[in-house]
């Protein structure tokens, strides 16, 4: 099962950055949640090199944070709640021409409010939040079990 659950991780990564390839630039805190995975799968290959049962809790804790990542990023793009702002937009109401071109020239290239793509009303944010929240219970189980 460790070695499953490292195969997830890294199917998670291939996706992330097919989706890049064709044009799916990511934005700052798509970033964020490919940084639990990437620590998953360095993780994983220990725990399953040296048959350490420990390591399946730093592997749930991995997905659990970027399954919360993934909520968080999942709430903004749906406007439910701000992101940071290094990657929202503003309100230009009430700014100086200077303060609206200062906004402008650091207004980050890909922003996080903003949904670039969905399948079935399911975000790439979304979606990484529901199967690494499935892969942090797996890796619950395989630390809680006695094989």
């Amino acid at each position: 099962m460790t070695l499953l659950l490292t195969l997830a991780s890294v199917a998670m990564l291939i996706s992330a950055w097919t989706f890049q390839y064709f044009g799916y630039p990511p934005c700052k805190m798509c970033y964020w949640q490919r940084y639990p995975h990437m620590a998953a799968v360095a993780i994983g290959a220990l725990a399953y090199a040296l048959g350490q049962r420990l390591l399946a809790w730093l592997g749930a804790a991995a997905m659990l944070i970027t399954s919360g990542i993934g909520v968080y990023h999942s709430g903004v793009e749906r406007k439910l709640w701000e992101g940071p702002s290094s990657c929202t937009s503003s309100g230009i109401g009430g700014l100086s021409s200077e303060e609206l071109f200062d906004q402008i020239m650091n207004a980050p290239l890909v922003r996080c409010d903003e949904i670039p793509w969905q399948m079935f009303g399911l975000t790439m944010a979304n979606l990484n939040a529901i199967f690494s929240l499935i892969f942090a219970i797996l890796w619950i189980r395989v630390a809680l079990s006695r094989d």
